[in-house]
């Protein structure tokens, strides 16, 4: 087939971008034709709370990625929808994750699909943001007025989709699949060493952009438990403030506990990501609200434990008490887990169980869930 995705790729930085240029790799191995379509402009500044929205690592070798959306411009729109269906493509893919977005991906689709051959395909990571806003109501429905069908991450995105889609199209679902990219499994001790942190130490890791819904604040009150700290557990946070990083300062001071806690906040380049997961000994996902997490698959291809809140599709992810711990978004719950954890040696364990359930969160499950809604469409 001749396959189109549509979405943020390089010079973008970030997860979403890791995913779309490692989905376009396997639908190449897979036997199929596959482009790239990016941005020019993303998105305006002041919808961007990072300090860039660019990263210095080089592209990624065997995918053609072309720099052509401006995400503000409606005449660039209908330009590059126009482009793209005179290329008659089989299916052109749209990454989703944010109702900016609708407009648009929705006209770049209406145009597409003008073409009577190419069908539209909505790959949602989320359809309502982790941190809403009036947009959300009122965008989205375009967008899926001009998909064909649509792939998720988790069960509860087909939910939401559902809130938009009057005429029941084609839906299909496939986990996350698991980050592979980003480096090999180095020796704890050695990974330790490169990040300047004790070699007996016991560090449990928070990795990725920091924003209210991810919970840290619960983390951070976590480590104000005596247990914890007479344990001599830090806690090493490894990641980029998407907000004012104030009121988590201030917390660690009011609870005493700056001699812990272990701020690594700039955004962490890919050649880097796997010292930060090698060197924890369990990784901390203490979200108030989720869909799915990508931190989550690369904790998968690092082989490191778990612990997630049960919020979203990340019960589904990691079975309670066989690779980690599933706990309430409280902060009582998430530092007796981590007590337990320690106290009940559980690493191996816990180890041994990401090494078998890993296997499940290939990527030709992603592809053949995208195939599979593309095959449903009449």
């Amino acid at each position: 087939m001749n396959i189109i995705i549509v979405g943020t790729a390089h010079p973008y930085r970030g997860g979403l971008a890791a995913f779309n240029e490692r989905l376009a790799l396997q639908f190449q191995k897979e036997g199929h034709h596959v482009e790239m379509y990016t941005f020019t402009l993303q998105y305006p500044g002041f919808l961007f709370p990072g300090k860039t929205q660019f990263t210095n690592d080089p592209a990624p070798a065997g995918i053609t990625i072309s720099r052509k959306i401006n995400s503000c411009n409606p005449f660039n729109w209908i330009k590059v929808g126009n482009q793209i269906r005179n290329k008659k493509p089989d299916m052109v893919v749209f990454a989703y994750w944010m109702s900016f977005m609708a407009p648009c991906f929705g006209t770049i689709a209406k145009q597409i699909r003008k073409n009577h051959k190419t069908r539209c395909i909505g790959l949602i990571h989320n359809m309502i943001p982790h941190e809403p806003n009036v947009l959300d109501k009122y965008l989205p429905p375009y967008f899926v007025k001009q998909m064909d069908g649509f792939t998720t991450l988790s069960h509860a995105v087909i939910k939401d989709i559902d809130q938009f889609d009057k005429h029941n199209k084609p839906k299909s679902w496939a986990p996350h699949p698991i980050y592979d990219h980003y480096g090999e499994l180095i020796d704890k001790i050695e990974a330790r060493k490169q990040l300047g942190l004790s070699a007996d130490g016991k560090y449990v890791l928070f990795f990725g952009f920091i924003r209210d819904y991810k919970g840290l604040d619960l983390l951070i009150d976590a480590f104000g438990d005596l247990r914890l700290q007479d344990m001599g557990v830090r806690l090493l946070v490894a990641g980029e403030f998407y907000g004012d990083p104030q009121p988590y300062l201030n917390r660690i001071r009011s609870l005493d506990i700056s001699d812990i806690v272990i701020l690594h906040n700039d955004y962490i380049p890919d050649n880097k990501v796997n010292l930060y997961f090698r060197a924890c000994d369990i990784v901390a996902q203490p979200y108030k609200t989720a869909t799915q997490s990508g931190v989550t698959q690369v904790a998968f291809h690092f082989e490191r434990p778990m612990l997630v809140t049960n919020v979203g599709g990340l019960p589904e992810i990691v079975p309670d008490g066989k690779i980690g711990y599933v706990v309430n978004p409280d902060a009582q719950d998430i530092a007796d887990a981590l007590v337990r954890y320690y106290k009940e040696n559980k690493e191996e364990e816990f180890t041994v169980g990401v090494r078998e359930e890993k296997r499940k969160y290939g990527w030709d499950r992603m592809t053949a869930a995208v195939l599979n809604s593309y095959s449903q469409i009449k």
